[in-house]
């Protein structure tokens, strides 16, 4: 299902505008808040920190051998990739989405 902006979400934007795009997911049905939508990256990153806190075993994760530049362009050696259900929107107007 597509995810769109009103004439009312854009109240106060200047446009054009480039500010981050910030929302709430459940993911693996745990509540997510502050998820970035970044659309320029190629990757989508889940923090340590997030994941340990969504209580998934570390060998679900997929090994992955090819490093990610960082935001300030250091190298990032991710520890894996995993497949999780992400759920937006409330039903009747709802998504789930499996996601790396």
């Amino acid at each position: 299902e597509v995810i769109s902006f009103s004439e009312a979400d854009y109240e106060g934007v200047r446009l054009p505008h480039d500010d981050p795009v910030v929302v709430t997911l459940m993911v693996e049905l745990f509540t997510m808040k502050r998820i970035l939508i970044d659309s320029g990256s190629l990757v989508d990153i889940l923090y340590k920190n997030a994941f340990g806190q969504l209580r998934i075993p570390v060998d679900q994760l997929k090994l992955v051998k090819t490093p990610l530049v960082g935001f300030t362009g250091e190298i990032v050696h991710p520890l894996g990739s995993i497949d999780l259900l992400v759920v937006a929107g409330k039903a009747p107007r709802q998504t789930k989405v499996q996601m790396t």
